[in-house]
């Protein structure tokens, strides 16, 4: 039988405003190296890698003497540029999957189609302007980012919650449990892409 090729990838991106790599591996074992400067947003990649199983590894340098803001999107971007890469033209992938995370008096639905036609719907709200050091506002741009670049349709809401901690966590462990279920292969499908268009390429 034919090994399945290693489903890895390496992005790097430099502009006037971040510099930033990222390297995954579908198949990994939620191994993580997370440097962004924004210590919570570390601690959320960190939660998406663990929980996953796709192994991470970002290095940004941004402008964060402005705010947290471009670093935030552009880790999205080219986390989601690594994650697509990585799943090339998707053949054998399970395409769809949906989780509800529950994390003490918080629940989140988080529901991925891995398209290629990117989409995002976010339903969550905060009650506080920070969660550490990080803006909430910040979320739904690296979900935006990270849902664009990875060519994925995501819907992530938040059914209830009160602790903005665990609200925001619910987020990116159920993207994390989704996203997991969604890129595995099914040998079922064996190599054929999940669509009777016989490509998501979008």
């Amino acid at each position: 039988m034919t090994k399945p090729a290693p489903r890895q990838a390496r992005i790097a991106r430099k502009t006037k405003e971040t510099e930033i790599t990222a390297s995954v591996n579908l198949d990994g074992t939620g191994a993580y190296d997370v440097k962004t400067g924004i210590g919570f947003l570390d601690h959320m990649l960190e939660q998406l890698a663990r929980h996953s199983l796709i192994d991470i590894t970002i290095e940004a340098r941004g402008d964060l003497h402005i705010d947290f803001h471009h670093t935030a999107e552009d880790t999205g971007i080219v986390l989601g540029q690594a994650v697509a890469k990585a799943l090339g033209d998707k053949a054998g992938i399970t395409r769809y999957a949906d989780v509800a995370l529950p994390m003490d008096e918080t629940l989140t639905r988080v529901a991925v189609d891995v398209s290629g036609r990117p989409y995002l719907i976010w339903n969550v709200t905060f009650s506080r302007p920070k969660v550490g050091e990080m803006d909430t506002e910040l979320f739904r741009e690296w979900f935006q980012a990270f849902a664009q670049n990875a060519g994925i349709t995501l819907h992530v809401e938040n059914v209830y919650g009160e602790n903005n901690h665990h609200i925001a966590e619910t987020c990116y462990k159920g993207l994390a449990r989704a996203l997991r279920a969604a890129v595995e292969l099914d040998p079922r499908q064996g190599a054929r892409v999940p669509s009777t268009k016989g490509t998501l390429a979008g």
